[in-house]
């Protein structure tokens, strides 16, 4: 080293000597790193570094399309990349370490310098690389100026594809045999019939949905439309049918005038009108009329005869029926108990009416679920009401599906929920809303999250503007873990409706767990239900370090709330780490029937409680674990 010195004043150094030995190790550095450089170009590894990654590119841009083309689960296209990436390293430590002889293969510090024919295999992979690398320029060339434009221009993609991730959000080549039923406009004299004219378009939405080679848009997302002055093209475009069906509904007296016409939506052709004069009364026989015409036109075989059906109900009733339906659908408190208030006059009109108790049974869960009324009273009610429904028609499929979400909701018994929308779906084929609840069923049961992800995906491309089906989307992305996609879901339901109950409330915690709080903040001010403001709030303040506000928020909803939302009680003091009063919320929320608690195992916000040794007893007490 350079702080040594001689041994002795006898021992002088060479006239001559190397350089100090502190410069030698930058020397010898610079020599292995271009003796490296060297080894890797004589060992052809750079080549095939470049081969291997031309030929991945090759391989994962059609793979893709084929996986979103056959609707293949998405693990499969992440398990080819991992692959990938765990052979890039691989392929390369094999090239450094074997060599191509005229004898086969060998490792390359047992082949003579004098016979390698290393310099041949370089040029051959050079050759190959060309080649390769023409091959994927031309598919780059291929798929921007052509497939692109083309699967542009002749697949019109729902407009939840870009809300949807995953396989489903591939756009679908338009069937000649499929239909959207728009609003009925309402021409009466003082514009009071709007109720009527839309239980009429629900009815032939119902009716045309039994063909079973005939696609239709579901409600949601035909009555997204409603009231806008849209071309037709441009609605056929976005909701994915070939054929449009609108028309208007004028009722003067006890006389009713029914005008349909059906539309291609290719090029705005009539390809069929028809007006009706009728009298009130005869507006059941109206409706199978107008189904079946329209089918006639489309070519396609209908049964239009109601599966279940008995003696047509008075036409007051239904005109009552038609009127709640109206204001339910709105899902708002107040909106909701008017609801119910037509359904109980239609029930005194005709009480041998079976949806009507559906209606009310349905209704009152509606409540219940969202904590504006004291739980066991209101599905004790739902319950009377849909045994009622069951006792007139015992074939009737809704009746069946509202009980079934009674089983799993409040009663959380996962066995006799799932039959009874086994029960369903037989009754109605065409209800793919059974399948999407059984496969929540076994999400919330054994956390298989991805399974009803896909599905309720795939339901957006069908209706495409669903928003109750978006608000379960946005939950189930969440409780995956998949915030930020959720974020997506709950943006889209925000523009379709942004008075949905508990939308913003969930989209602002999710946006507390990714850390953004002030965005939270700003969310969860645009909740416009109260209770679920509230279920919210104490999360969001305690994450900006607002402890007082906080406990005022959280007082506040244990005060006005207690009797319907005790589960996302517990779920604040989770968060805020209070482990006690979070399991002393949880059991009155199980004493009450929360419906909260079907979720107890995939919540995020109580993933503080698992290590507590209450957590495990909780999750048997509701059979979750075994």
């Amino acid at each position: 080293m350079s702080s040594e010195a001689p041994e002795s004043r006898d021992k002088q150094p060479e006239a001559v000597s190397p350089p100090a030995s502190g410069s030698t190790p930058p020397s010898h550095s610079v020599h292995i790193k271009f003796k490296f450089l060297e080894q890797l170009k004589r060992r052809n590894v750079v080549r095939v570094a470049i081969l291997y990654v031309v030929v991945c590119y090759l391989i994962l841009e059609p793979f893709g399309l084929l996986v979103h083309v056959l609707a293949l689960p998405e693990w499969i296209g992440r398990t080819v990349v991992v692959l990938m990436a765990v052979g890039f390293p691989a392929v390369l430590l094999f090239a450094w370490v074997y060599e191509i002889t005229p004898e086969g293969l060998k490792q390359t510090v047992e082949v003579d310098p004098q016979r390698s024919i290393r310099k041949l295999t370089g040029q051959r992979l050079n050759r190959a690389i060309v080649a390769v690398m023409a091959v994927a320029l031309a598919y780059f060339v291929v798929d921007k100026f052509w497939l692109s434009k083309h699967a542009t221009t002749e697949q019109p993609a729902a407009p939840v594809a870009s809300v949807a991730p995953g396989p489903t959000s591939t756009a679908m080549a338009v069937s000649d045999k499929s239909i959207a039923v728009l609003p009925f406009v309402d021409m009466s004299e003082k514009r009071d019939q709007e109720y009527f004219s839309d239980g009429l378009s629900e009815e032939l939405i119902d009716h045309l949905t039994r063909a079973k080679d005939l696609k239709v848009i579901a409600r949601t997302s035909s009555f997204s439309f409603k009231g806008k002055n849209e071309d037709v093209r441009a609605i056929a475009s976005k909701l994915g049918v070939a054929h449009l069906l609108e028309g208007s509904v004028r009722k003067s007296g006890a006389t009713l005038r029914i005008t349909a016409q059906l539309i291609r939506a290719a090029d705005g052709t009539h390809l069929w009108s028809q007006t009706y004069d009728r009298s009130l009364a005869d507006i059941f026989k109206v409706q199978d009329e107008i189904a079946g015409t329209v089918a006639q036109a489309l070519h396609a075989a209908l049964n239009t005869g109601i599966a279940g059906a008995h003696e047509a109900p008075s036409v007051e009733a239904h005109n009552l029926l038609l009127q709640g339906n109206f204001f339910l659908d709105r899902t708002t408190k107040r909106d909701t108990e008017k609801a119910l208030s037509l359904y109980q006059q239609a029930i005194e009109l005709d009480p041998n009416y079976a949806l009507v108790w559906v209606k009310l049974a349905s209704a009152n869960m509606s409540q219940a679920g969202n904590g504006w009324v004291p739980i066991v009273e209101a599905t004790a009610r739902a319950r009377d009401y849909l045994t009622r429904a069951l006792k007139i028609d015992p074939n009737l499929p809704s009746a069946h599906s509202e009980l079934g979400w009674l089983y799993l909701s409040f009663d959380w018994n996962w066995k006799a929920a799932k039959a009874e929308y086994d029960l369903a779906r037989k009754l109605d084929p065409n209800d793919d809303n059974a399948e999407e609840t059984i496969a929540w069923i076994d999400a919330i049961r054994y956390g298989r999250l991805e399974i009803t992800i896909t599905l309720a995906q795939q339901h957006m491309l069908r209706d495409p503007l669903d928003t109750a089906m978006l608000g379960q989307l946005g939950f189930a992305l969440y409780a995956a873990g998949r915030r930020s996609e959720a974020e997506v879901v709950w943006r889209k339901l925000e523009e379709l409706n942004p008075n949905y109950a508990g939308g913003h409330a969930w989209w602002a915690i999710a946006q507390v767990l990714m850390g953004r709080n002030t965005e939270a903040l700003a969310t969860v001010g645009k909740e416009t239900d109260e209770a679920w403001r509230l279920s919210a709030s104490p999360v969001v303040y305690w994450a900006l370090g607002r402890r007082t506000e906080s406990d005022a928020a959280l007082n506040e909803l244990e005060r006005k709330y207690a009797a319907g939302s005790a589960y996302n009680i517990a779920e604040m003091h989770a968060y805020r780490g209070e482990v006690g009063p979070a399991f002393d919320w949880l059991a009155r929320a199980y004493r009450q029937r929360d419906g909260g608690m079907q979720y107890l195992a995939i919540d995020p916000l109580l993933s503080g409680l698992h290590a507590d040794r209450r957590w495990r007893p909780l999750l048997v007490k509701m059979n979750l674990a075994d």
